[in-house]
């Protein structure tokens, strides 16, 4: 189970570095999910993702997508809070939850940041990469209109995903 997560980490990893130097983030590509390494993340998606008769694309739809935080597994949605808090270039890092009043309600996000370019183009290579090391036939493009709903995007951090985008 951890081996064979450990290649696929490799292989994402390998993939979005690709990506990456496409767009001149050598760096962003070479950091880019170090953080998978840690064993408050690396264990808890090792057991979801490759546990007793699970692969990677286990409870993930047909573009690769998963309802991270609605697993069901307790474990792995809190490895993935700690992974989307310590990596910028997911959305989720520039999304603000503030204080509620009472603790008793349930709120939304208050405060969308806009992501720097640096980081929006390290997630869409994460998209790509993620995409080819699952062996995912759909697209970056069609990937994101199929879950672009599920993402808490500033404005203008849309329009220069969707800018970007064109291009594919």
């Amino acid at each position: 189970m951890y081996f064979k997560y450990l290649w696929y980490i490799l292989k994402h990893k390998y993939f979005v570095f690709i990506e990456c130097c496409k767009v001149g983030l050598y760096w962003r590509g070479f950091v880019h999910d170090l953080s998978k390494l840690y064993p408050s993340e690396f264990i808890p998606y090792a057991k979801h993702f490759y546990g007793e008769g699970k692969n990677i694309t286990s409870g993930r739809d047909k573009t690769g997508y998963y309802k991270a935080g609605e697993t069901g597994d307790l474990a792995m949605d809190l490895a993935w809070s700690f992974h989307q808090k310590r990596n910028k270039h997911h959305f989720q890092f520039w999304v603000l939850i503030r204080d509620l009043p009472t603790a008793t309600k349930k709120s939304h996000y208050d405060v969308v940041f806009d992501m720097p370019l640096k980081y929006v183009k390290e997630m869409i290579c994460d998209w790509r990469g993620a995409g080819r090391a699952q062996k995912n036939k759909t697209t970056t493009v069609d990937w994101y209109i199929k879950n672009r709903e599920h993402m808490i995007l500033s404005d203008s951090t849309r329009i220069i995903i969707e800018e970007l985008l064109k291009d594919d």
